[in-house]
């Protein structure tokens, strides 16, 4: 009857899945179920949206489940009642705006996450998830890829920095030596102190993984 609609729309709205129980001629109950948002995600995607990274939801359920969920989360973009190819178109349309990487659990998750930039599964996923993500968090804590992205930009800084630390000593003993002003020990020294110096410096890598660390 009339009076089922209003209290299941309300349902839908409070973010629940609904189930539909009936007979040949009616409807005789409905069940609503519903994930738990976990405690530190509306933090975590706090801290990925002050780093510059955008965020969508992507997602199977229904439109009034993913933006009950999306608020508490505080994602503005929602994209609802997809399924897995159209994930993956999603993830396309993105990737060709910019640099794109999707984050997921499940088996409808698996072909976004290939087309995606980057792949990154739930520790706690299905197989297939794990096993077309580029990577795998151990642990099932949004606050993770925070700490995978900040790590890898300092990664990639000190990777230029190496490489222009090497590159630089070797091409001033190169010119010191065609002008006649350098000697063997010169070039040993070179060598080998880049070496050293390269080692130290990707060092520092270290100390900032233990500074963000939970």
């Amino acid at each position: 009857t009339a009076d089922w609609l209003p209290p299941v729309q309300d349902l839908s709205k409070q973010g629940n899945s609904l189930l539909y129980l009936c007979d040949d001629q009616q409807l005789l109950a409905v069940f609503a179920v519903a994930d738990k948002l976990r405690s530190n995600t509306a933090s975590a995607l706090s801290t990925l949206r002050g780093m510059g990274v955008e965020t969508h939801m992507l997602t199977g359920d229904q439109e009034g489940t993913a933006r009950y969920i999306a608020k508490q989360a505080g994602i503005e973009v929602v994209h609802s009642a997809l399924m897995p190819d159209q994930k993956a178109g999603l993830i396309a349309e993105l990737t060709a705006r910019g640099t794109t990487a999707m984050t997921g659990d499940g088996i409808n998750d698996a072909p976004a996450l290939a087309r995606a930039d980057l792949g990154i599964a739930m520790g706690a996923g299905s197989d297939i998830a794990l096993e077309t993500a580029d990577v795998a968090l151990m642990e099932n804590n949004l606050q993770k890829i925070a700490e995978l992205i900040c790590i890898s930009r300092v990664t990639h800084t000190v990777l230029w920095q190496n490489i222009c630390l090497a590159l630089g000593l070797k091409l001033i003993v190169f010119v010191l030596t065609l002008s006649g002003h350098s000697s063997l020990w010169a070039a040993v020294m070179a060598d080998t102190g880049a070496s050293l110096l390269v080692v130290i410096n990707g060092m520092r890598i270290l100390r900032h993984k233990l500074q963000i660390a939970p």
